[in-house]
């Protein structure tokens, strides 16, 4: 079986890691996936990018044009919009490909219209990395219009101007009008989209993101603090900063269960990474270690090794693959008990589930992981087991081999 992976680049975020492991796990078994992408960066010779010369600045310039058309549109939700609607070559050279099945990840930011993918002419299979498949523009909905449709009746009062999101969901409705095959990271996204007014009763199946768990593997953590700096013998709690400007990334949940943390009697202290340390230093009440950017899976797998606890304190997130990245590398988390993160964390047995939202409550998970010293041992050895079960290459490309053959089935008895 051909298939023809399609996203906005290999290596640039979450999602395009994401679907490039999903591309190396096709490949290591025995499926023929190439990837094309509008951005090639890691020298793969699998991974093309169909853009050259003036195509490839027509290409660079279309985001930045779509973002003028959504400040005709303003709310109070700052999340990434996409109107998808500057055409591109690129569903050309889809239908033109030798593929039997194509694989759709994250392909806004004008890399495909609207209409374009809705005139793809193969078996198609699409992955959810965030809500926008099935909302207007925006990719992550602070309302529940995707709910019940984009109605007049129900825009936001903190809307203003152009009803963006309206516009870009009526076209969704007209263009996509035979359901198309959705594979969903989790079961939270995977009940949004059946939910959902525009793919209710769509074929939705929950396939976790995946990852090399042979490569993604623990460390011995006295050798990884050495690699990171770090001395001592205290208890080490990690999280990423690079959400620190997202709400949905839940920065500000974790700045205040740290504050409550800081009047029990307890030593740890903290690794940040995703950021180096600032001008002025915030006082987070621990001692910290600020680890900076980093860009490729060996240091991150030093960074999850070094550290005892992981906290991914987001309110949404489509699957959570930091919080799979650390189990890999035997390391427990700590979450909320929402979104896709549940699908991760199994409570008190890999880590801990919060409340959501609830401060108090992250405060005491992070607080009982620590507790657990010297048997949080077994946490660690838990989540390694669960991200092997769960989210390898092997069990993650069956998964994916069984859709694509649905979906060829479906498509040859609709043709």
């Amino acid at each position: 079986m051909k298939v023809l992976t399609i996203g906005h680049s290999e290596s640039l975020g979450g999602a395009a890691r994401a679907a490039y492991r999903v591309h190396c796990a096709l490949r290591g078994q025995g499926i023929d996936s190439r990837m094309l992408v509008k951005y090639a960066g890691l020298g793969d010779w699998t991974v093309s990018s169909p853009y050259t010369g003036l195509q490839k600045v027509i290409a660079r310039l279309a985001p930045h044009v779509a973002q003028q058309v959504c400040r005709l549109h303003t709310t109070t939700n700052p999340i990434l919009r996409s109107p998808a609607f500057i055409p591109s070559r690129l569903l050309k050279q889809i239908n033109a490909s030798d593929a039997d099945v194509v694989h759709l990840h994250w392909v806004a930011s004008e890399m495909l219209t609207v209409e374009a993918i809705g005139r793809i002419s193969k078996p198609l299979v699409w992955t959810l990395h965030d809500m926008w498949a099935f909302c207007g523009a925006e990719h992550y909905a602070s309302d529940e219009r995707w709910r019940d449709g984009y109605l007049k009746s129900n825009r936001p009062a903190d809307e203003r101007g152009w009803d963006l999101n309206r516009w870009v969901w009526q076209r969704k409705r007209k263009a996509w009008s035979t359901p198309l095959h959705i594979a969903a990271p989790s079961q939270w996204m995977a009940d949004c989209a059946d939910q959902s007014a525009l793919m209710r009763g769509w074929p939705i199946r929950v396939v976790p993101n995946t990852l090399d768990t042979d490569a993604w593997s623990p460390l011995d953590k006295p050798q990884a603090r050495a690699l990171m700096g770090i001395g001592g013998g205290r208890r080490l709690v990690a999280f990423g900063a690079w959400g620190v400007e997202q709400a949905h990334k839940g920065f500000d949940l974790l700045l205040a269960a740290l504050k409550l943390l800081q009047n029990r009697q307890l030593e740890f202290e903290l690794l940040v990474f995703g950021q180096r340390a600032p001008q002025q230093p915030m006082d987070l009440g621990f001692p910290v270690h600020y680890a900076g950017h980093l860009n490729d899976d060996l240091s991150l797998r030093v960074a999850y090794s070094a550290a005892d606890i992981m906290v991914v304190p987001s309110r949404v997130e489509s699957f959570g693959q930091s919080a799979s990245e650390a189990h890999a590398c035997g390391t427990p988390v700590v979450a909320f008990n929402a979104c896709g993160l549940r699908d991760i964390v199994d409570h008190k047995v890999t880590g801990y589930l919060a409340q959501p939202f609830d401060v108090q409550d992250l405060a005491d998970g992070i607080e009982w992981v620590i507790a657990m010293h010297p048997g949080s041992a077994a946490l660690g050895v838990n989540a390694r087991n669960r991200a092997v079960a769960k989210f390898s290459y092997p069990v993650v490309a069956d998964a994916y081999r069984r859709l694509y053959s649905d979906a060829v089935e479906t498509y040859g008895r609709a043709a």
